[in-house]
């Protein structure tokens, strides 16, 4: 570790604002533009030959300079999850918060936490990631317009003209969602790893063409080494247990430190699956049969299907919902959790 020199990059819209640890503590600050990483480049080349860089997962605006700076030679650069960036912080009792301290705070995790080094997902799983996200955004939007079409439309008082733009605005996004889809799947086509994990995906009962789009433009981002049980974490579908001594015992719960779009996406398959699917709809209602309540069931099913899905990808085989039910609940911690889980 000592032959690196460590720092932390603050990312806003605008500015990139780097805080450099080589003996010696650094600060600058460059434009978030294609010129202000080749600039932040050749400042980290001038202060030392190998760098580990550490900056928050916290949305689109670092994402370039977060590619630019992986594929430089003596850079490794670390994305770190904004909740445990916090927690650390409170733990150094950082009491301010200004981008040149939070800098500085970026660069005291990267040297004092184990170091993970990020490996960014393909481009056109980038890109199908960003599609499904756009698909679901409108979806949402359609959904809420049609609420309030059908609101307007319950009173003859509404001016026919709200009416017609409600309408309008509708049929626009309905055409959006299309447009998007489309593309969507001729990316799918012409990636033949993305092509293939679609069609597996489908293979799974209350898996259609849009639920397969939105699970697989989230589970691109995971890297291709990950276990079942990083899946699961990353889904935030783990658990979380809350013990201290023989008083306190609070319900295990899952983390949901993870990624919300994913747990959404799994959500209307299982609730397909366990309705339509005679091992799924088994599975569940035993659960229910235990006391189980009906949204710790789902979950329990949630967690479920993602260790299938984890396993068509690894065998690349269709889907067998009796190799799946077949196999014990895995280890003994996890069989503790679909028993107790709690959402």
């Amino acid at each position: 570790m000592n032959k690196f020199a460590v720092a932390g990059v603050e990312v806003s819209a605008d500015v990139l604002v780097v805080a450099l640890d080589n003996g010696q503590l650094r600060s600058s600050e460059f434009p978030n533009t294609a010129a202000g990483h080749q600039q932040l480049l050749r400042w980290l080349g001038k202060q030392a030959a190998q760098v580990r860089l550490c900056m928050e997962s916290t949305g689109l605006y670092g994402l370039d300079a977060a590619l630019v700076l992986q594929q430089q030679p003596g850079v490794e650069i670390m994305v770190a999850n904004p909740r445990s960036v916090r927690h650390f912080g409170c733990a150094m009792m950082q009491r301010s918060k200004t981008d040149p301290i939070d800098a500085r705070l970026l660069a005291e995790y990267a040297q004092r936490m184990p170091f993970q080094s990020w490996q960014p997902p393909s481009r056109a799983g980038r890109q199908l990631c960003a599609l499904a996200r756009a698909i679901h955004q409108l979806t949402e939007i359609n959904s809420m317009q049609k609420n309030q079409l059908h609101a307007a439309g319950a009173t003859t008082t509404t001016p026919k003209i709200v009416l017609r733009e409600l309408e309008r605005s509708l049929a626009h996004h309905q055409r959006s969602i299309q447009r998007l889809t489309r593309q969507a799947l001729q990316l799918i086509a012409s990636d033949p790893q993305l092509r293939q994990r679609f069609h597996l995906l489908l293979s799974f009962p209350g898996i259609a063409e849009t639920s397969a789009l939105q699970l697989l433009g989230e589970l691109v981002l995971l890297a291709a080494d990950c276990n079942v049980r990083q899946w699961v974490a990353y889904a935030g579908l783990d658990p979380r247990q809350y013990t201290s001594g023989k008083s306190v015992e609070k319900k295990v719960r899952i983390s949901k430190v993870g990624n919300r779009h994913l747990r959404r996406a799994l959500f209307m398959p299982v609730l397909v699956a366990v309705r339509c699917n005679s091992r799924f709809r088994a599975y569940y209602h035993h659960l229910l049969s235990q006391g189980k309540l009906k949204m710790v069931a789902l979950v329990a099913a949630m967690r479920k299907l993602l260790h299938g899905i984890y396993g068509v990808f690894q065998s690349l085989q269709p889907f067998d919902a009796d190799k799946l039910f077949s196999l014990p609940t895995s280890t003994p911690a996890h069989t503790a959790f679909a028993e107790k889980r709690a959402c």
